[in-house]
């Protein structure tokens, strides 16, 4: 199963990152659709984000392709940041969906700090 935890702000909700783990292992490797859904709206996500708000996020990569994480370097601008929530909270709708249509084999969950 893919796991996806969305960090929130406890105070007022903003996103400050994700981390993306496991493998749908709904069909055989370069075969699964879910695995392949999900990367596309992760990946897409993280490169708009750095594309159309000049944000060069921290990102991690596992070894084996099973691990993304992501989150906001340290004295982001906040106008790109504001711009970048929203392009996350659209990955969020996307991977809930995702979520909804094949349950078992994506968990989307969020965690507030």
């Amino acid at each position: 199963m893919i796991h996806a935890k969305i960090t929130r702000s406890r105070s007022n909700k903003d996103i400050l990152g994700f981390e993306m783990s496991g493998h749908a292992n709904f069909a055989e490797h370069g075969q699964d659709l879910v695995c392949a859904g999900a990367s596309a709206v992760a990946f897409g996500a993280v490169n708009a984000v750095m594309k159309l708000t000049g944000i060069e996020p921290v990102i991690d990569l596992g070894e084996d392709g099973g691990f993304l994480s992501f989150r906001f370097p340290d004295g982001t601008d906040r106008e790109a940041f504001e711009k970048a929530q929203l392009l996350l909270e659209g990955m969020i709708v996307s991977l809930d969906t995702i979520e909804r249509d094949y349950k078992g084999y994506l968990k989307v969950t969020t965690n507030k700090i």
